[in-house]
């Protein structure tokens, strides 16, 4: 078995450590014999995207998500599109999950349009939400409890048409006002954790990789791994919430 993964925009999407969730996917692939290659996509660079099972869209700042439309609009738009409806899998952080939305509106007025392959969109806030967070994924997203941190000054609203990722435990998520967190449409899955995400939540780490390798492989199930250093890494954090306030929101 082989899965092809696409990390779109490394150059400048990669903050607070987020290429950890490429090379957490790739070490969990390869620790139980399953071939995995990375391809790296920066910006003005093409490929067929049909070949990718799986694609990882980091957090950049505001400008950078700026210096990005061009490239989006100028083609990666579409194929970005067709991916999703083809139910590839994609795993979006902060500023790659707002890019994924219709548009984000700045705190000065300004609108920039994004891909539009999801039924949200972002409005800028004059104050930023930082801190570190957790929330509980649905049933539809495998039900786990994430635990990462945010740091973003836009307010994702979701529309009629996509579900969160999950509920707010501590912690801001998409706006601080509704207690959701996140996005999940066809097998998008869109998300503010930073951290990285993946290494200390390895339950949903593992959800991301069969939704991938069930696409491919419909009768492959993931064996599983020696999670305790995950784990311990992920309940320390979840006690440590859990003194605290349960919504900062």
């Amino acid at each position: 078995m082989k899965l092809n993964i696409c990390h779109l925009y490394p150059d400048v999407l990669n903050l607070y450590g987020d290429t950890g969730n490429i090379l957490c996917l790739k070490k969990r692939l390869e620790w139980r014999g399953i071939e995995v290659e990375i391809t790296k996509l920066p910006i003005g660079a093409s490929a067929d995207f049909t070949q990718f099972d799986l694609f990882f869209i980091g957090g950049g700042q505001d400008f950078e998500q700026e210096v990005l439309l061009s490239d989006l609009h100028n083609g990666k738009s579409n194929e970005i599109l067709a991916a999703v409806e083809d139910e590839k899998v994609f795993l979006c952080i902060c500023g790659g999950y707002q890019m994924m939305g219709q548009y984000y509106l700045t705190h000065a007025g300004e609108q920039y349009d994004f891909i539009g392959a999801l039924d949200m969109h972002t409005v800028g806030s004059d104050v930023r939400t930082i801190g570190n967070y957790m929330f509980k994924c649905t049933d539809l997203s495998g039900a786990s409890t994430v635990v990462g941190f945010e740091n973003h000054s836009g307010k994702t609203y979701l529309g009629k048409n996509v579900s969160p990722l999950g509920t707010i435990l501590n912690g801001f998520g998409n706006n601080g006002e509704d207690l959701t967190e996140g996005a999940r449409y066809k097998n998008v899955f869109g998300a503010y954790c930073h951290g990285p995400m993946l290494p200390k939540n390895p339950g949903f780490a593992d959800f991301i990789l069969q939704t991938a390798l069930s696409r491919r492989y419909p009768d492959a199930e993931l064996p599983p791994l020696d999670d305790g250093l995950e784990i311990s890494a992920h309940d320390y954090m979840v006690n440590r919430l859990e003194k605290q306030s349960p919504v900062s929101g």
